[in-house]
């Protein structure tokens, strides 16, 4: 079995760390740690990487936290990998610059898949993370809403998962928009067609887990990765339990 990495996650909003309920920016919940101090605690904690989102530029564009990838760089062993707002060879430039590990790349991984495959190719599959977030609409496809998920795209997950396939990409971060900061668990049936689809995809289970049992559920369903947001930021479970994981997936 592939080693099953487990991301903690910080979302970033106004300098805040928060959650949004099924990515709704009108049903934020905010947490009382900054995010500098989150990263600090799910490091002394053991983890090896961080998941870290900027709301605010997922939403607008212009990624604004490179100031803090610096920082979590420079006080924590963490790996980073870290999106919101991505548009840009620049963006991406600065994101690796501040010392990231990976670019995280949504909204334009959907709108312009041929620019996000170039960049892949020029800093190498391994600093790339398309982040493919879905919900299934009345027709039962599943669809790629973007800027935030606030705008609908009438692309299908199926569609460009076969272009990402097809390119060598090596990173992909999905989420079920529906099930995103519910605490409902995670869609497993999702993710196996995901990766019956693109069956050499580094998968990452993202939206809706809410215990131990659902990143077991994660692992076993194929996923070689889960990004752990309102349950870990809640304390449902602690992250030691969840890193023992990774130890057990080798």
């Amino acid at each position: 079995m592939s080693t099953f990495t487990v991301l903690p996650a910080i979302d970033v909003r106004e300098g805040r760390v928060v959650r949004l309920h099924q990515g709704d920016y009108a049903r934020e919940t905010r947490y009382p740690v900054e995010p500098l101090e989150a990263a600090r605690r799910y490091a002394d904690a053991g983890a090896r990487w961080l998941h870290l989102v900027d709301l605010d530029a997922a939403r607008s564009g212009g990624f604004g936290l490179a100031a803090l990838v610096a920082s979590i760089k420079d006080c924590t062993p963490l790996k980073v990998q870290t999106g919101g707002g991505v548009r840009t060879a620049s963006d991406v430039e600065a994101i690796l610059d501040a010392g990231a590990d990976r670019v995280v790349v949504g909204s334009l991984a959907v709108r312009e898949p041929q620019r996000v495959i170039a960049w892949a190719t020029h800093h190498g599959a391994e600093r790339l993370t398309v982040a493919l977030d879905t919900r299934r609409d009345a027709d039962g496809e599943w669809r790629l809403p973007v800027a935030g998920w606030t705008e609908r795209s009438e692309l299908t997950l199926a569609e460009l998962l076969g272009v990402y396939a097809t390119a060598g990409l090596r990173h992909l971060l999905c989420t079920d928009i529906d099930r995103d900061g519910t605490l409902a668990g995670p869609n497993l049936s999702l993710y196996r067609e995901v990766l019956r689809r693109a069956p050499g995809l580094q998968l990452q289970a993202s939206g809706g887990i809410r215990d131990i049992a659902d990143i077991e559920a994660a692992r076993e369903a194929g996923c070689t990765g889960a990004v752990l947001g309102k349950a870990l930021l809640e304390r449902r479970f602690e992250l030691a339990d969840a890193l023992a994981l990774e130890s057990a997936s080798c």
